[in-house]
């Protein structure tokens, strides 16, 4: 799609400053395009956290989740240095006021410079909520007022928030990871509702840095992710002391006289009902996305639930209107997801490529104390999808060499390659659950996708002693029934 010189204000218009947004707007300013892009967050409700330009990865997302996860894992880290020889003060414990001081300058140092981009690269930052008149026609509602934009093209890119529940107290008194990365006082003892990565992480890093979770959960542990890591998961962070509220959900939250929250809650098979107090209560029970203040109906955009669906080139059902990101229906809620998609559609718009967003065989890792990172199919899925005659697995046990010293357990240190049966054997999936998973899948992602069969990992020599060479071990099948735990690590 050339751009049309003088029919309208602009060429495209990006709603969202997040990620994907951020990566079309920027992609379409190099191919000619005249761009503006409106980003405006609206104040959570229980404690009116705000944050600048970046979205979600940036401010209260990925970015300050690692680092507090990195935080966390530091202070691990100084207990295991005693074992191998460090004098180390035994009194150690970590500030969280500095701490929060510390990811907040990071967090605006990121927001400066990518406002210093967007002007260096000549796209029009405008801190706005837009909503749409029309196809061609959207007002961006400003501190200062209101303002009228034209233009022949629209990306919707306004990503999600965090959902509440519908009890009393939820918003009153809960908070969600908007506000925890932000939190002025220390978070205590907290109730960490939800069970997908952000509340697995948000409790992983907690009880790190040395305060109490306890994680609720409704039904099943990091849905859409393969059942027996995800169990792996949650057992590794009960062995560290972080209990589970199995099959419960909260009835209410109430605050007390000295500040502290009161949760009812009950058991969903048994009907049991239970209290507790706790200083913090963090809501991780999912996401929306933010279609209610676009004025969708005006211009005819279908939305499934609070999401919009997007054919293969991220169009939209109305002709000039396209969605990339978190917003659309379906897809990877991811940044690097995201980011390249939003390449992908600028270029499509206003460079000629013909290329589309590939969706499938993402990696991705949950960040919690010992960490999961898979890329692929999950078992689950595999068998749904072949039938567990035609799928053979692969898996083992391992033991990092730096847990031998200080005497880590191994307990739930473990790999699979979910794989063909026959023939090949072409690799389905790889999962991996122990240090630095992020970085041991991401090499693999790329060999999964040029189509990793498991002769070819089998016969790949290893980096030693590493745990990304465990992969190219793997020789057990679960078929066999054998032990799949190592007797050796060097034979």
């Amino acid at each position: 799609m050339a751009p049309v010189q003088g029919s309208y204000d602009y060429d495209l218009v990006v709603i969202g400053g997040g990620s994907a947004g951020l990566a079309c707007a920027k992609e379409a300013v190099l191919n000619g395009a005249r761009v503006a892009c409106l980003d405006y967050v609206k104040p959570t409700p229980t404690l009116g956290t705000k944050w600048g330009v970046g979205g979600t990865c940036v401010n209260v997302g990925c970015i300050p989740k690692k680092l507090m996860h990195q935080a966390s894992l530091l202070g691990e880290a100084v207990h295991e240095a005693a074992a191998y020889g460090w004098n180390v003060n035994e009194k150690i414990k970590p500030d969280w006021h500095k701490l929060v001081q510390s990811v907040q300058n990071h967090i605006k140092s990121v927001n400066w410079v990518t406002r210093v981009d967007l002007r260096d690269k000549k796209v029009e930052y405008i801190n706005g909520l837009g909503s749409f008149v029309d196809t061609h026609t959207l007002v961006a509602k400003m501190k200062s007022g209101e303002r009228t934009l034209t233009a022949q093209t629209f990306v919707i890119a306004v990503g999600g928030r965090p959902r509440y529940p519908g009890i009393p107290g939820a918003v009153e008194y809960g908070i969600t990871s908007d506000d925890l990365f932000s939190l002025e006082r220390e978070p205590g003892k907290t109730l960490v509702v939800g069970a997908g990565y952000i509340g697995l992480e948000c409790a992983g890093f907690l009880k790190g840095l040395g305060y109490e979770p306890t994680v609720m959960v409704r039904s099943i542990v990091l849905r859409g992710f393969d059942q027996q890591m995800a169990e792996l998961v949650a057992s590794s962070m009960e062995e560290r002391g972080i209990p589970f509220l199995r099959k419960t959900v909260p009835l209410s939250v109430e605050k007390q006289d000295d500040g502290k929250l009161l949760v009812k809650y009950q058991n969903v098979e048994t009907g049991e009902e239970g209290q507790e107090l706790y200083d913090t209560v963090l809501w991780a029970i999912g996401r929306k996305g933010l279609i209610e203040d676009l004025n969708l109906p005006k211009v005819g955009v279908k939305v499934q639930k609070d999401k919009i669906p997007v054919d293969t080139l991220e169009a939209t059902n109305v002709a000039n209107i396209f969605a990339v990101g978190d917003i659309i229906y379906g897809k990877p809620e991811l940044t690097p997801v995201a980011i390249l998609a939003g390449r992908l559609l600028a270029r499509r718009l206003y460079a000629g490529s013909e290329q589309r967003m590939d969706y499938q065989d993402v990696a991705t890792t949950v960040f919690t104390p010992l960490e999961y990172a898979c890329v692929g199919l999950s078992e689950e899925d595999a068998v749904k999808k072949y039938g567990a005659d035609e799928i053979e697995v692969f898996h083992g046990y391992y033991k990092p060499t730096e847990f031998f010293i200080p005497q880590k357990s191994v307990r739930y240190c473990y790999l699979k390659a979910v794989a063909e049966r026959h023939g090949d054997q072409r690799v389905y999936g790889l999962h991996y659950i122990g240090p630095v998973a992020g970085e041991v899948i991401q090499g693999f992602a790329a060999a999964l996708k040029s189509g990793l069969t498991i002769n070819t990992l089998i016969n790949t020599v290893g980096i030693h002693p590493t745990t990304a060479e465990e992969f190219t071990r793997l020789n057990i099948t679960k078929r066999s029934g054998a032990d799949p735990t190592p007797a050796t690590c060097c034979s």
